[in-house]
C-alpha cells in the first residue's frame, strides 16, 4: 500500500484549509511487519499485489532496498492501494484506506515453503470479501506445511462489518493473535482487558495485546499473563506502532519464547517507530 500522511498542527477547519505536513511512503499493515522484520536481520518474503503504475514500481523498489522478497509482478490494469492517513497533533492517526490490486491477493503469490519459521497474516485480507475466499486457500497451504500464523485482525472500524462466528473461526486457525486494547474488548466482547485476555485464549493458545502508552499484556496456554510497560518516548506519529511491534515480537519469540522478553523488544521497537512520520524503519541511504 502506498501511505499518504498528513500530519496538522491544528483543528482542522471543516470547509475550509488546515494547514499540514504531508509525505508518502510505503505502508499495508503486512508490508510495514515485513519491513521492520528485515530490518532486525530476518529473512522476509512478503505476499501482496501492487499496481502496474507509479506507486506500485516505487513500492517494489523500496521493498528491494529493505531487502524484503516479494512477487516481481505489478499487475495490469489494477490501481495500487492507497491509504490517506491524517494524523492529529497528539500523533494519533485516523485512516482511509483502498486495498486496490491487494484484493486479488491468492495462493499462487505464496514462495515455496520450505524453511520458513512463521507466517505473519493481516486481518484486512480477511476482511475485505474480495480477497478472503483466497486467502483461507493461503492460511490452508502454510498451515498444511507446518508453519505456525501470527494474526493481526484489524481495526475495530474494518472487523464491525465481520459476524463474531466468522471472527472465531479465523483466530481457531492460529497459532498467536497480536491486536490493540479496543480491538481484544470488541472481539471478546468483555469490560476489561484481564477478562478479554481469558476469553480469547479460550480460542487461540497466545494472545498479545498493545495498549500503546500503558505498554503491552499477554496470555499463553491460559496461565501465564504478564504485562510490560511502555518506554517514555516523545510521539511524533503512531503509524504502524502496531506492527512495528508485532515485527519485533515475532523476530524474539519464534527465536526463544519467552515471553516478557519478546513484549520488551517489540515495545522496544514501536518507541523507534512512533519517534518518527511514517510506519517504516529508517532507510539506510546507499
Amino acid at each position: 500500500m502506498m501511505d499518504v500522511s498528513v500530519v496538522i498542527d491544528s483543528e482542522i477547519h471543516e470547509t475550509g484549509d488546515t494547514r499540514a505536513t504531508i509525505s508518502t511512503q510505503g505502508g499495508g499493515a503486512a508490508a510495514n511487519v515485513a519491513t521492520w522484520l528485515s530490518h532486525v536481520g530476518n529473512e522476509v518474503f512478503l505476499c501482496s499485489h501492487a499496481g502496474d503504475d507509479i506507486n506500485g514500481h516505487f513500492l517494489h523498489e523500496e521493498l528491494h532496498r529493505y531487502s524484503v522478497g516479494h512477487p516481481p509482478i505489478l499487475s495490469d490494469g489494477e490501481k495500487t492501494g492507497v491509504v490517506v492517513i491524517i494524523v492529529g497533533v497528539d500523533g494519533e492517526r485516523t485512516m482511509f484506506p483502498d486495498s486496490g490490486a491487494n484484493s486479488a491477493l491468492s495462493i499462487a503469490d505464496l514462495p515455496p515453503l520450505d524453511n520458513y519459521t512463521a507466517a505473519y497474516l493481516s486481518g484486512y485480507a480477511l476482511i475485505n470479501p474480495k480477497s478472503r475466499k483466497n486467502v483461507n486457500e493461503i492460511i490452508k497451504k502454510v498451515k498444511d506445511a507446518g508453519i505456525p500464523i501470527v494474526l493481526d485482525p484489524g481495526t475495530v472500524g474494518a472487523l464491525r462489518n465481520v459476524p463474531f462466528s466468522l471472527l472465531e473461526e479465523w483466530i481457531s486457525l492460529v497459532d498467536v493473535m497480536i491486536l490493540n486494547e479496543e480491538e481484544a474488548l470488541y472481539i471478546a466482547q468483555e469490560k476489561d482487558i484481564e477478562g478479554a485476555l481469558i476469553s480469547l485464549a479460550d480460542v487461540t493458545p497466545l494472545v498479545v495485546v498493545k495498549r500503546g502508552k500503558k505498554g503491552a499484556i499477554a496470555i499463553f496456554e491460559k496461565a501465564l499473563i504478564v504485562d510490560v510497560p511502555a518506554e517514555d518516548v516523545e510521539v511524533i506519529d503512531t503509524t504502524g506502532a502496531g506492527d512495528s511491534f508485532v515485527a519485533g515480537f515475532m523476530s524474539a519469540w519464534f527465536e526463544e519464547p519467552n515471553l516478557e522478553s519478546s513484549m520488551k523488544v517489540g515495545i522496544a521497537q514501536a518507541s523507534m517507530c512512533i519517534s518518527q512520520v511514517g510506519a517504516r524503519p529508517p532507510l539506510l541511504t546507499k
